[in-house]
């Protein structure tokens, strides 16, 4: 086949449905990561809580849509992508807005009738009910809606999508806050996914079944998750796993607290963050060359044991451009593991049981938002407010790391080598 063919088959190979769906992606994981980078600060200097409410609270918000996403799936097929993705937007849209509008004079009546963290906890949880349901309905319409000539094209440009979105979203909660107020940053998030709301019903339409095995009823979800917590193998290192998240997120749940509290008070905090998904975009291709023939659970352990160590450089020496550097070297930790983890997850599986166990695959990520959060409200607050001992913090996030690493290569040597003695 020569080039211009080629080109002419991914031109042709592809159905509106699929653009529609994919670039929708990339405004809800711009609104995600825009609402993501604000999030701490937002909470701790508009909303007065203390750094450890705002950092669990911040956790919480990361860490839900992680659990839910395993069965948003199983809606989506009940629902239909169409209005699984519109309802999806619908929701993140009234959410968003009603986290901006948190202070708001107009929501005084129900802050009066609650205690404010009931409410923001409620108003946190909102978000992931829309992003369960928008990612197995862009999954699905990238499968549906392209030729098989083109469907790892297809892939490609999704998971490429995902990490622009994940870029500009902190970019532009830079631009909002240095302009506007920092609940502006919420509130424009909302009108990003509300427009893709009205671009889904506009021009979406719902792609072709295709022969494929339909998802599963709810009942049977819930059989799947008991198959996987009856494999101790893999939650083991499904367990295990959740040490590097817990590492990984403290870049959004504590690292904008500390460059504000104990750097630069002036510092752009959502502005550095997107030097991770830069270095993601920038590198990924390199890294995964680089480390192809590596093995995939060596790739995984060597891959946390890079983003702990990042951690030291911000320890040692704490300026914003050193946090810049630090968030690069966390990236590429990120990218060395990263697509060597799903790898591992899709070979751990059982036959016939890849599906469900790669569903579940998502559960150390929201594991490590969730005890993050509070892991890392606690660090902030003993050593920055009670000994004033700042630094100590990274210490601390490197030394889970370095512990998650070392568990990972005693289950290798353990569980692992068992493993396949008795095969």
């Amino acid at each position: 086949m020569t080039i211009s063919d080629r080109l002419h088959e991914i031109r042709t190979g592809f159905e509106r449905p699929f653009w529609v769906a994919n670039i929708s992606e990339l405004f809800e994981r711009l609104s995600y990561y825009a609402a993501f980078a604000s999030l701490a600060r937002y909470l701790h200097e508009t909303l007065n809580f203390g750094v450890e409410r705002a950092s669990s609270l911040t956790g919480l918000f990361g860490g839900l849509v992680w659990f839910l996403a395993a069965f948003g799936g199983t809606l989506a097929d009940r629902l239909g992508f169409r209005r699984s993705l519109s309802l999806a937007y619908f929701i993140l849209s009234c959410s968003y807005f009603l986290l901006g509008s948190l202070g708001a004079p107009w929501l005084a009546p129900v802050r009066n009738a609650m205690p404010l963290v009931v409410l923001v906890t409620i108003v946190l949880m909102l978000p992931a009910l829309g992003i369960a349901l928008v990612k197995p309905c862009v999954v699905g319409t990238t499968a549906r809606a392209s030729k098989e000539s083109v469907r790892s094209i297809g892939y490609s440009i999704y998971y490429t999508l995902v990490n622009v979105g994940s870029a500009a979203g902190p970019y532009v909660a830079s631009w909002v806050h240095q302009h506007i107020r920092v609940e502006n940053v919420f509130r424009v998030a909302a009108l990003s996914v509300f427009a893709m709301f009205f671009a889904v019903l506009l021009l979406f339409k719902e792609p072709r079944r295709s022969d494929e095995t339909q998802t599963v009823s709810l009942g049977q979800a819930a059989k799947n998750f008991a198959t996987v917590i009856s494999n101790p193998r893999f939650m083991i290192f499904l367990l295990i796993f959740s040490g590097y998240w817990i590492v990984f997120w403290q870049e959004f749940i504590i690292l904008p607290l500390y460059i504000h509290n104990y750097i630069d008070p002036k510092a752009d905090t959502e502005l550095i963050l997107v030097a991770d998904p830069l270095t993601v975009i920038a590198l990924q291709m390199a890294v995964s060359f680089l480390t192809k023939r590596m093995p995939a659970f060596r790739a995984i352990t060597l891959g946390t044991l890079i983003s702990a160590l990042a951690w030291i450089i911000l320890a040692i020496h704490p300026t914003v451009f050193v946090a810049v550097v630090t968030l690069i070297a966390v990236a590429l930790g990120e990218i060395t593991q990263s697509p060597r983890y799903y790898e591992y997850i899709s070979r751990l599986a059982p036959s016939g049981q890849q599906g469900t166990y790669m569903g579940f695959a998502f559960l150390p990520i929201g594991i490590g938002s969730l005890i993050g959060g509070w892991f890392g409200g606690v660090l902030i607050h003993h050593f920055g407010e009670v000994t004033h001992q700042p630094g100590r913090i990274w210490w601390a996030v490197t030394a889970v790391g370095v512990a998650t690493a070392a568990l990972l290569w005693i289950y290798d040597r353990v569980v692992t080598s068992r493993s396949n003695a008795q095969v």
